[in-house]
């Protein structure tokens, strides 16, 4: 047992031995944009001087403005930013299974933002390491008492991890400085006897934990029942190690990694991300720093100038204060030079300058951190929709950069962890109770994201432009185009502005359409025909009704035979219904 935890160690120590270059470089950009978090490798003094090294807060701006839009933008508070869907789309078109993704979302939100659970706190941490570093390790758990959830970030500078075949992370080594009450309560049984003592002692003393998270098939567990290994069979085993006694004081199988590790832009051969932030912005921030150190110093010249004086001509020193007097000797003669004056008048005449050169670094390090792009551009209504679409075109290639990684990465594994958390808590219920529609489907998160605010308001512009489209297309139909093959022309220009495909039907259900329209325009035709020869016969009858009602015509046609009348007029108003003409008289 106590070979096999210094084994376990040693390979964590190895990790950390191997990273001590990229934490010297942490250090250098914590001093420059955030210095609550330089402590990588140096022991920060609580009563030290914090920032003491910087003439200019404006990185440190720009990095608080960044960390801030991740979750003012991806995570809003007082709404919901995700929603639980079916992997397959047809499933989310049920009603029932649609109620239940609606009530599961509803509940996993509440759970996140339970004021215990920490999670604002956590991913406030996370969006500022984020934002600086490129990375954040976030861990989603139970709390001690499994009432409800709970999050924690951890510094960078303890935890190491390494990346399998598949660039997936699969091994992690975590330090934890504990307190020896905190770790009994939480391993009694574990605890090895001297830390016992020190807990009557000195309970706030605090001990080295290694927290170790790796593949279960590559650690063989030692059941202390049966005194042989033994596989662990989940994906996982988590070890908790007490190094100073080299104690087991946990090991169990876990379904996964057990943390988050969102990471914005990787390099290949390194399994550690870095922030393109402040990748970009640390040159002009070592530079601003020192333009605003030497402009300083110039404006302290300026005013208060560097002064050349006669020693044998000055009495008393030189009074620089308010309304001060410097007595020179009355028999000095000034023929020989002043006998106090200015060394150099000229040194306040480049601080316009300076000022310009530190305006423009400014202006670099304030895009290096996106925030020329993080909010939507402005749309006027003068502007045409093609504007508006190549604006939020624009828009959207910019924040890609910014918002991908972290929705994702971050919220996506933050979303998925804690869904897992609740599934085996059994917070949805059991599994037979879902919909039968949703049983054994995965399931995938959607976002609600200025990038997917300006995706659903790009498909309204280029509806937009679509329906233009369309007019003009019909409008050259009835101008009786012959020339242009209008359908396969409008076909070109969709595809040209970008229409998604689903919008546009086949060939072949272009052309059952339009049977079907003819078709149905052809009915059309026939009704209003039928319409109108009705109207005729009901027109003529009500005139023969008014005729016969004023004398001119008899009521009854067989009236006409008898009154001598020609017998081919009673003929003519005799309907179409009657069996047989009537036939003339001999």
């Amino acid at each position: 047992m106590r070979q096999r935890v210094v084994d376990l160690v040693a390979q964590g120590d190895r990790l950390f031995s191997k990273r001590q270059g990229l934490v010297s470089l942490w250090q250098e950009i914590s001093e420059n944009f955030y210095p609550e978090r330089a402590d990588f490798t140096v022991q920060r003094n609580v009563g030290a001087d914090m920032a003491s090294n910087l003439m200019d807060s404006y990185p440190l701006l720009c990095r608080r403005e960044l960390a801030n839009s991740f979750s003012s933008m991806l995570r809003p508070v007082g709404r919901p930013w995700f929603k639980i869907r079916a992997v397959d789309d047809d499933r989310n078109k049920d009603a029932e299974a649609r109620r239940w993704l609606d009530w599961a979302s509803g509940v996993q939100q509440r759970a996140m933002y339970e004021r215990q659970a920490g999670f604002v706190r956590a991913t406030k941490e996370g969006d500022h390491d984020f934002a600086t570093y490129g990375q954040c390790v976030i861990e989603p758990t139970y709390r001690t008492n499994m009432e409800g959830l709970l999050y924690r970030s951890w510094h960078l500078r303890d935890v190491v991890w390494a990346e399998n075949a598949e660039l997936a992370i699969d091994v992690l080594h975590r330090k934890w400085k504990m307190s020896v009450r905190e770790a009994y309560r939480r391993w009694p049984d574990k605890m090895p006897d001297p830390l016992k003592q020190k807990l009557k002692d000195d309970p706030f003393c605090e001990v080295q934990i290694r927290h170790i998270v790796l593949p279960s098939d590559q650690y063989d567990w030692m059941d202390p029942m049966q005194k042989q290994r033994q596989r662990i069979k989940r994906p996982s085993v988590s070890i908790f190690v007490d190094v100073d006694h080299q104690t087991v004081l946990e090991e169990i199988g876990v379904q996964g990694l057990g943390y988050v590790i969102p990471r914005w832009q990787t390099v290949s051969g390194s399994q550690y991300a870095h922030s393109p932030a402040t990748v970009a912005a640390l040159a002009n921030s070592r530079l601003l720093q020192r333009m605003s150190l030497t402009l300083l110093e110039a404006g302290e010249k300026a005013v208060d100038p560097p002064l050349v004086a006669a020693s044998e001509a000055i009495q008393g020193g030189v009074n620089m204060m308010a309304g001060g007097v410097t007595y020179v000797d009355s028999e000095y003669d000034e023929r020989l030079g002043e006998a106090l004056r200015v060394l150099n008048r000229d040194v306040g005449r480049g601080l316009a300058f300076g000022q310009d050169e530190i305006a423009a670094t400014r202006e670099i390090v304030n895009h290096a951190f996106f925030l020329n792009k993080i909010n939507l551009p402005e749309t006027g209504r003068e502007m045409t929709a093609f504007e508006v679409a190549k604006r939020m075109d624009e828009y959207v290639r910019g924040a890609l950069p910014l918002f991908e990684p972290a929705e994702h990465e971050y919220n996506g594994g933050l979303c998925d962890d804690t869904m897992q958390l609740l599934l085996r808590a059994g917070t949805f219920g059991r599994p037979d109770t879902l919909p039968k529609s949703l049983q054994g489907q995965d399931v995938r998160f959607v976002y609600e994201s200025p990038l997917q605010a300006a995706t659903d308001r790009a498909k309204a512009e280029a509806f937009q432009e679509t329906a233009l489209l369309l007019r003009a297309a019909a409008e050259m139909e009835l101008a009786g185009n012959t020339v242009v093959n209008t359908s396969l022309a409008l076909r070109d220009a969709l595809d040209g502005i970008g229409a998604p495909a689903q919008w546009l039907r086949t060939q072949e259900e272009e052309e059952a359409a339009i049977a079907e329209k003819q078709a149905a325009a052809a009915a059309q035709q026939e009704i209003l025909a039928a319409q109108q020869q009705a109207e005729t016969v009901g027109a003529i009858g009500q005139g023969v009704q008014q005729l016969q009602g004023a004398g001119v015509l008899p009521t009854n046609p067989l009236e006409v035979m008898a009154g001598g009348a020609d017998p081919r007029m009673a003929n003519a108003l005799i309907p179409e219904a009657a069996p047989e003409p009537i036939q003339e008289a001999a």
